[in-house]
């Protein structure tokens, strides 16, 4: 099986060391519109570089990983259907709605496989835990309790083209707590804040953020996020139900010095400090869960339709944020996409 990348940074690099590993897949091909820096990457793994992304599909692939900028993503998408190869795409699938509603039509309408790289619902942690819920081992669900804290911030160039906080980082959070309960966001009060580099507020952005939403069930959740988090990368989730409660990282590399004179376990000697440390292992299951995606052996488990349905609760929240007011999710959807189709 041959696997085209595209887009040669961080997080491309490592799913194309990732894939040289999958059962299956034979042959890696990388492109970038930086061709040195394609290049580069190649030379070090061993893979080869295409000219271009336009060479990369005349010559044939099985399927493509999509890594490149968010602003490339729907293109890229797009281009990746027109040539009739299955493709995973890091998420978000695009920067706002329409453009996101564009993928999401687009694929529904044909046979090619996407998949969107929320790599949380990979993660075994995340998923011990809605299987507990699921079983009813937990009883009813009352509170949710999620967090994603970056240890430091990105550099100021990425954020004018992020998203912003809650459509890049946030975003993560919100389909996970779709995922794991099976249930809608109907509701949501934001705020945001700024404490940190003033890159955040000239790019109009926050650096923390704090989140309540409210489920179809009348479930309540938190979602917190933070850009300065100097204890480490911390991604956790809290599930508690009227039967018993489920927590999720809190493993041997969790970054959560105590302030308790006596404690029964020790502190982490070496937290997480990257996103990538944290969820190693929910990356490569993830795109070996895609190589069978691309072979046609299974469904793709995150469609474009589920990350659009995240990305509403986002704009919702994002909105909130700039207005002080809680927003229903329904005044944000696009009428026309279906929930989870």
């Amino acid at each position: 099986m041959k696997i085209g990348l595209i887009g040669t940074g961080r997080i491309g690099a490592f799913h194309a060391t990732t894939l040289r590993s999958v059962p299956g897949v034979t042959d890696v091909v990388v492109a970038d519109l930086d061709a040195a820096r394609a290049a580069a990457l190649a030379d070090t793994l061993g893979v080869r570089a295409a000219a271009g992304i336009e060479e990369m599909y005349a010559d044939g692939l099985d399927g493509v990983v999509i890594t490149a900028a968010t602003s490339a993503h729907a293109p890229l998408i797009h281009q990746a259907l027109d040539a009739g190869v299955p493709v995973f795409c890091e998420k978000p699938v695009a920067l706002d709605v329409p453009g996101t509603v564009g993928v999401v039509e687009r694929a529904q309408a044909g046979t090619v496989p996407v998949q969107i790289g929320f790599q949380r619902r990979f993660d075994a942690g995340y998923r011990a835990a809605r299987e507990a819920l699921r079983s009813g081992e937990l009883g009813w669900l009352h509170t949710l309790r999620a967090c994603t804290s970056d240890r430091t911030p990105p550099p100021a160039g990425y954020i004018p083209t992020s998203g912003g906080l809650f459509r890049d980082c946030s975003i993560h959070d919100f389909d996970i707590l779709r995922w794991l309960t099976g249930r809608e966001v109907v509701s949501v009060y934001a705020q945001g804040a700024n404490r940190g580099a003033s890159f955040f507020a000239d790019g109009d952005d926050v650096d923390t953020c704090a989140a309540l939403l409210r489920f179809d069930d009348d479930t309540l959740a938190t979602v917190t996020a933070t850009r300065y988090n100097g204890a480490g990368h911390d991604v956790r989730l809290e599930v508690c139900g009227s039967e018993g409660a489920r927590f999720v990282g809190l493993d041997d590399r969790a970054p959560l010095p105590s302030a308790e004179a006596k404690l029964s376990w020790r502190r982490a000697a070496d937290p997480y400090a990257t996103f990538m440390e944290r969820f190693h292992d929910a990356y490569v299951t993830e795109l070996g869960v895609f190589a069978g995606v691309a072979a046609g052996r299974t469904p793709s488990p995150c469609a474009p339709a589920e990350a659009l349905e995240a990305l509403y609760v986002a704009e919702a929240c994002e909105r909130s944020r700039r207005t002080g007011q809680p927003v229903a999710v329904a005044d944000v959807r696009a009428p026309a996409v279906a929930p989870g189709a």
